[in-house]
């Protein structure tokens, strides 16, 4: 029996990035970010939209029995270098995660990366629909009534705090929750990755440990997570539907040349 023509076609995880070095995981999110960040506050939503909808939030929690955020961070205001912690968790760890996991797929697993890459652009893009369609309140902004502190303002934290009067941007962009969002990414884009019991279990801690930070800082309310996780899904069945980068490598036939010479 004659041999096969040409090498064997590569399996579904032989994919290979063309061009470019690790930098590119890191620009996606420095670089990109950004752009998201002026895109993002271009959206136009008033401040009684937003309060209807937090209001809204409230009375659902309500009824899920879940509306816990006043009373756990209540619990932990009379620790400051607690909550500072949380400030500086909140406000730090969110971007450096998605670079390391993007850096790691791109060194360690090139064929994964692509489809993670996506799904990280693609949660950018629903998550600006949620902003845009349902502009939500955060706690931390809700009136004093409602007995939330905005911990930036009160313990240590990144920078110097800006006063509510004074904030800017997408202030009410917290549905869905971008920190919680990236966090579950990190953990289904490296679980491959992980062997060690211990160093999944650090790895699935940090989702649960971000949902954490967004309550305690009065930042997001629980169903933001929940919407976190909604547009994780969207965004991840939207990367499996088609591999629509422009850099994603294409399967080739072998040269005509080589298969002359068989």
């Amino acid at each position: 029996m004659a041999p096969p023509l040409g090498p064997p076609p590569p399996g579904p995880r032989s994919k290979r990035i063309r061009g470019g070095w690790a930098l590119e995981a890191i620009a996606i999110v420095l670089a990109l970010y950004p752009v998201y960040g002026w895109i993002r506050d271009l959206v136009g939503v008033s401040r009684a939209d937003a309060f209807r909808n937090a209001r809204q939030i409230i009375e659902w929690q309500e009824g899920l029995r879940i509306y816990h955020e006043r009373t756990i961070q209540e619990y932990f205001l009379p620790y400051p270098w607690f909550i500072g912690f949380w400030n500086l968790f909140y406000g730090s760890i969110h971007f450096a995660a998605p670079v390391v996991t993007l850096v790691a797929l791109y060194h360690f697993d090139p064929g994964r990366y692509v489809r993670w890459r996506n799904t990280f652009l693609l949660i950018l893009v629903v998550a600006l629909v949620g902003f845009w369609f349902y502009p939500l309140m955060p706690p931390r902004l809700l009136p004093s009534s409602f007995g939330f502190v905005d911990t930036r303002l009160v313990f240590f934290t990144i920078g110097k705090p800006v006063p509510h009067s004074e904030e800017t941007g997408a202030i009410y962009a917290a549905m869905p929750s971008l920190h919680v969002a990236w966090s579950t990414l990190a953990v289904f884009a490296l679980w491959p990755l992980v062997r060690p019991i211990w160093a999944r279990a650090l790895l699935v801690s940090y989702p649960v440990l971000m949902t954490f930070a967004i309550v305690v800082t009065a930042n997001h309310y629980f169903l933001d997570a929940v919407g976190a996780w909604v547009v994780l899904a969207v965004a991840y069945a939207l990367a499996r539907w088609r591999d629509w980068w422009p850099w994603r490598t294409k399967e080739q036939a072998p040269p005509r040349s080589a298969m002359m010479e068989q």
